[in-house]
């Protein structure tokens, strides 16, 4: 047989025969841009816009921003496709940012040959929460050369989940 666990008549946990333990109100989601966005602004952070949900379980992620529900560990991960990468920038910044600090992935498109078609930047970590803190993914292109990255929908994708 299996086992519930319940909290104001709502299942919270499940543990199944096999042993398998499933939280049916466990904070994750996924998310990813439903439109692109067009020629990045230069000099400025620009926040990824996410329109699809595929799933938010505790409906914790809403306007393009995780909102933490409880203090706790959350793993975070982006994965972000640029097109039309210009050469020109000293630097470009992607990553996840939260109420307590920056975590990012930077590169140096000057030093390729040419301007790449498509690049694709990851970013996961372990970030620690409090209750209210909120998450969301940026880029941010250092002022130089010609507005012209765009973000890709097809490759491009928000996740977390509630780790401890």
């Amino acid at each position: 047989d299996s086992m519930f666990f319940y909290h104001n008549a709502a299942a919270r946990m499940l543990i199944d025969t096999s042993g398998a333990v499933t939280m049916p109100t466990h904070p994750a989601f996924l998310a990813t841009p439903s439109t692109g966005q067009a020629d990045i602004a230069e000099d400025s952070e620009v926040t990824v816009v996410f329109g699809t949900e595929v799933f938010d379980q505790g409906a914790d992620f809403a306007s393009n921003t995780f909102t933490a529900p409880v203090t706790g560990r959350y793993q975070l991960n982006m994965i972000l496709r640029l097109d039309n990468m210009d050469t020109a920038p000293e630097y470009l910044q992607v990553g996840i940012r939260t109420s307590n600090r920056y975590y990012r992935s930077i590169i140096d498109p000057g030093v390729l040959a040419s301007d790449p078609v498509f690049w694709q930047f990851t970013v996961s970590v372990l970030a620690d929460m409090d209750a209210s803190d909120t998450a969301f993914v940026f880029v941010y292109l250092q002022a130089a050369g010609v507005v012209q990255p765009d973000i890709d929908t097809s490759d491009t994708y928000f996740s977390g989940y509630l780790a401890c």
